[in-house]
């Protein structure tokens, strides 16, 4: 960390703690040195009250939080009792009441205590944390089924971007006689999120007709299709009486080969349980899916076959099998879940087949269809059938889109990636962020290295900020080397922009001296960083990876041998040494892989084998963003189409000329 940044930081908690009196009287990489320090001293499990008593303030909040996280509600009282006086109280009375909600495993406690929560969203009301309470809240409630309580709280939580409580909202309504069922379907997408909430809204829309029981076995196979068997067994309650046994749920899911080979007697149960065994067989192997599938799909019907189909074909698609595109062609247009209708299109891109693109995007629900992603690819899908006026209507809609998708759809209408005029602010506009008291808090935490509460706090304070407001944070934000901050502000920015916000290039001389020296394009190495770390210099990922531009550890160690270097793990967030050895890997993958920028990203994301390998199963040349569309990791697929498009902007600011995507991502041959 800066000396200069250190002592904004200082300043802003002073700031804080003067700010909080005078009230009180009336979920990212670690990003901070201090912070470091403070969170790895937190990682004990049980510490003495002499050992806390000797710890400062801060340690014991980091400590806090995290027994607040497990749940651990006698630890968090302790805790919090030692923190009386400390400048966030809000922050240390919300750990303290929120593991009294929920249980070690993280579901919803009846018995809370109500009044605590009520007078602490009196005293906080308008704040991030208010509104974190209340969606907690608002899950324990809906779980008591207190709808009346529920109704007059769900209005007023802000973000509402919770499912489960989405769920129980809906619950609520059906409770007083409306009808949910289209909303219940449209919300059902993803089990990831669905909790006690929606598992809850599915057995109670079930048991009142509003569900019908092929929903429900959907939903099952939903579950079972994204690896979350075990919450495919609690929706499988929702079937009452006729549930298949949990023994049977277990061998579909583990061992689907069992379930098959006992073949289909046309009950409903023994119908549905061979359509799971087959979503579960095709995770694994599609090829050997679809060839036990055809021994019993005459025994069911003719949507069943088709559902069946459209498992093995998403399968098919994920593993770049070429059969992919006849599975999803005998699938029809049977219901699918969004995945599986996603790489129906993927699949079909990669044949070639737009009529199936085009069909395929049609038959999407509409939410889905709308995404930028499929308005491009049905307006090229319209224009190969000769269809230009209405492929250009497609175009215009996401044309203005600062991102892939709208950069390509820009330039099917004859345009290159330029940049928008640039709004200037001035300074007392960015000095009137200083006082902010959401930034102020949002400073503290990142002292503290506590990304995630402090990303909570400085994008609330964001929501209802104008265009030139928000550019006025954002210029704020890098003064004091915030430089996530600055790009992730100014990206909200819907008709006056700043560029040069949104594409930052801190460390200029360093990025610049680096990538010639290995004759590396520095717009891609800056738009590598900007989605590797967002310029958070000691950046770290679940995987080990570090630094700006996010080097794993055995990579650097290669690297470095390559080049000559002296190197240490602990060199990694040296800015010289991680530029150094980022832009060194990136040109050797670019030689390695004859000058593809799309290849190239997306080894550096997923290592060298893996394009390798998907560029492997092509038969013919397909354009660069369909090989990017077809990536079959969704880390990786987004990380090089936004790698690029990155790229693109970061041209365009460089050259100060208009810039071509689909010039850089080119044509992938066969290998």
């Amino acid at each position: 960390m800066s000396e200069r940044l250190t002592r904004v930081y200082r300043a802003a908690a002073l700031a804080l703690t003067a700010a909080t009196l005078v009230a009180c009287s009336t979920t990212e990489a670690t990003g901070r040195p201090k912070a470091q320090s403070a969170a790895s001293r937190s990682a004990t499990s049980a510490t003495s009250a002499d050992t806390l008593s000797q710890r400062s303030p801060d340690d014991i909040f980091v400590q806090l939080r995290e027994a607040a996280r497990s749940n651990d509600a006698p630890r968090a009282t302790a805790l919090a009792a030692m923190l009386s006086d400390y400048d966030v109280p809000s922050y240390v009375q919300y750990f303290q009441i929120k593991p009294r909600m929920f249980d070690r495993s993280g579901k919803a406690l009846i018995d809370t205590p109500d009044d605590d929560i009520r007078a602490f969203l009196r005293a906080y009301d308008g704040q991030a944390i208010a509104d974190r309470m209340r969606n907690d809240w608002l899950l324990v409630l809906g779980k008591r089924h207190d709808w009346q309580t529920f109704d007059a709280q769900y209005p007023k939580f802000v973000l509402d971007d919770d499912t489960q409580v989405k769920c129980y909202a809906l619950m609520s309504r059906a409770s007083r006689g409306e009808n949910v069922t289209q909303a219940a379907t449209d919300l059902l997408t993803t089990p990831k999120y669905y909790g006690e909430g929606c598992v809850d809204m599915i057995n109670t829309l079930a048991a009142s007709g509003q569900l019908p029981r092929k929903e429900v076995w959907h939903q099952i196979r939903l579950a079972y299709e994204e690896n979350y068997t075990s919450l495919g067994k609690q929706i499988a309650d929702a079937l009452g009486a006729v549930r298949p046994d949990d023994s049977l749920l277990d061998m579909a899911a583990s061992r689907p080969a069992q379930i098959l080979a006992r073949g289909v007697d046309g009950s409903e149960a023994s119908r549905q349980l061979a359509l799971l065994a087959v979503v579960r067989m095709a995770r694994s192997d599609a090829m050997l899916a679809a060839s036990s599938f055809g021994s019993i799909a005459g025994s069911l019907s003719q949507d069943e076959r088709a559902i069946g189909w459209g498992a093995i074909g998403m399968r098919g698609a994920l593993s770049q099998n070429p059969m992919a595109i006849n599975w999803y062609r005998q699938a029809g247009s049977a219901k699918l879940s969004n995945t599986a209708q996603e790489w129906k299109i993927r699949a079909a891109l990669r044949a070639g087949d737009w009529n199936l693109v085009r069909t395929g995007i049609e038959a999407m629900p509409t939410a889905l269809r709308d995404d930028g992603v499929w308005t491009y690819w049905y307006g090229r899908a319209l224009r190969e059938a000769g269809q230009g006026d209405a492929a250009r209507a497609q175009f215009q809609k996401i044309a203005s889109q600062p991102n892939f998708y709208g950069q390509l759809a820009n330039e099917e209408l004859g345009n290159k990636t330029a940049l928008p005029a640039r709004t200037v602010v001035t300074q007392a506009e960015i000095d009137a962020n200083r006082s902010n008291p959401g930034f102020l808090r949002a400073a503290k935490f990142y002292d503290l290295g506590l990304r995630f509460e402090g990303n909570r706090e400085w994008n609330w304070e964001l929501r209802n900020m104008t265009d030139r407001q928000l550019i006025a944070a954002a210029q704020y934000a890098n003064g004091i080397e915030l430089f996530d901050r600055a790009v992730n502000t100014a990206d909200r920015t819907k008709v006056e922009h700043d560029f040069t916000l949104r594409y930052l290039m801190p460390f200029r001389d360093k990025v610049d001296r680096f990538s010639k020296s290995v004759d590396l394009d520095e717009a891609w190495a800056y738009g590598l960083i900007r989605q590797e770390s967002r310029f958070i210099i000691n950046a770290r990922s679940s995987a080990g990876a570090g630094g700006l531009m996010q080097v794993m550890p055995a990579t650097a160690k290669m690297v470095a041998k390559q080049i000559g270097m002296d190197y240490s793990p602990g060199m990694m967030h040296d800015i010289d040494t991680n530029i150094r050895l980022g832009t060194s890997y990136l040109s050797g993958i670019y030689n390695q892989f004859d000058g593809s920028a799309v290849l190239a990203s997306a080894g550096y994301n997923a290592g060298p084998g893996r394009p390798r390998t998907w560029r492997s199963t092509l038969d013919r040349p397909v354009e660069g963003a369909i090989f990017a569309e077809t990536i079959p990791f969704n880390e990786t697929r987004q990380y090089v189409e936004n790698v690029l498009s990155n790229t693109t902007y970061y041209s365009a600011i460089i050259t100060g000329r208009p810039q071509s995507l689909k010039e850089r991502l080119g044509v992938i041959l066969p290998q």
